[in-house]
């Protein structure tokens, strides 16, 4: 538990300390945001807000872990960890060059959609062939073939190239629904850090009640691989996310960018894959899947009848629209992130007591 509490308070403190240097350099090289002409007005003041903060919390969450676990912990460096943290890198890779090219060419759009979902889907492949192809000495993946819920679904093995082609859809479906919802001062990075404390719980129950070491009453036990380090990637993250919203809170100086969206994306869906939860995240991150719901109802409802839903996709966009303040929506987007995390943590718990009776 030290490790992971650790790993939370240096991911912090280089994230709160290192985001005012990151926004200086930014300013200094003029990567500042640029704003899609269709969309809200006021928008237009946002104009120019240093961008690509996601490289401050990644690598907040990255040095987090190394001295997390080589000076607090036990020293071992874990492939899950490897492999989670590659997602999250990797994906703000994609993410990095996106921005890059927005900056560059002056507009909005960055990648073309081709470019950018051939991006994601070469990381998220890499990803799958790590996760279902590195057993450790008790033949356990980093991540299983069978879909999981609160835990392995024994009945649904998707088999390795299903399961291969089920992970890059997790990733990329998650990576692009963190990015659709950054679209206002804060209003992705504080849902994202209350899914990672999610996680950090989670993993670390799963840590506690691990099969072949420690067993609940019953017999009921985990079947995971590095849960503790799942838990501390998860911590690094938020406490790298907490120390960003200090400056990503309305006014934002820094924006993530799709560097930060991406990257965070990417990695919750890896702790879903790796802890064994993929169809948990369905709950957990219920904000993310009614933000991307509003994008695909909008654009079958325009193509299909040639009318919008909402006033503009996606959803949070809608109500700026109507007339509600950035805060207003932000605020209460964040209170129904918090509802569906609480949901998806009672429905993990309820079934591990419902194993006792």
């Amino acid at each position: 538990m030290k490790s992971v509490l650790a790993a939370a308070f240096v991911a912090f403190v280089v994230s709160i300390f290192g985001t005012p240097v990151a926004i200086r350099y930014l300013h200094q090289l003029k990567f500042g945001q640029e704003i899609r002409d269709d969309g809200p007005k006021h928008h237009a003041s946002k104009r120019g807000t240093p961008t690509m903060g996601g490289i401050v919390f990644i690598l907040a969450t990255v040095i987090a872990y190394i001295v997390a676990q080589l000076v607090i912990g036990d020293g071992r460096v874990s492939p899950t960890a490897v492999t989670l943290l590659g997602l999250f890198v990797g994906m703000g890779l994609v993410g990095f060059l996106d921005d890059f090219i927005k900056i560059r060419k002056k507009r909005s759009l960055g990648l073309n959609k081709r470019g950018k979902l051939i991006g994601q889907a070469v990381v998220a492949a890499g990803f799958a062939f790590l996760a279902l192809n590195l057993p450790d000495e008790n033949g356990w993946a980093i991540a299983s073939e069978k879909l999981s819920f609160t835990r392995d679904l024994d009945w649904a093995n998707l088999t390795q190239v299903g399961a291969a082609l089920f992970f890059a859809f997790v990733v990329i479906a998650a990576a692009n629904g963190v990015n659709l919802t950054d679209g206002l001062d804060g209003l992705a990075t504080g849902p994202s850090i209350m899914v990672l404390s999610g996680y950090i719980l989670i993993g670390f129950w799963q840590y506690r009640h691990i099969c072949g070491e420690v067993s609940g009453p019953n017999g009921y036990c985990y079947e995971v691989r590095d849960p503790l380090d799942t838990a501390l990637i998860a911590a690094a993250a938020a406490g790298a996310l907490a120390g960003f919203l200090w400056w990503n809170a309305p006014p934002a100086r820094l924006f993530m960018g799709d560097t930060g969206a991406l990257g965070i994306g990417g990695l919750i869906a890896g702790l879903a894959l790796t802890t064994r939860t993929t169809l948990l995240l369905l709950i957990l991150g219920g904000l993310f899947v009614i933000v991307t719901m509003s994008v695909v109802i909008q654009i079958i409802s325009f193509r299909s009848t040639g009318k919008r839903v909402f006033r503009m996709a996606p959803l949070q966009h809608h109500f700026e629209l109507a007339g509600w303040q950035e805060t207003t929506i932000v605020v209460r987007f964040w209170i129904i992130a918090g509802f569906f995390v609480a949901a998806g943590l009672g429905v993990f718990f309820a079934d591990y007591l419902g194993a006792l009776k």
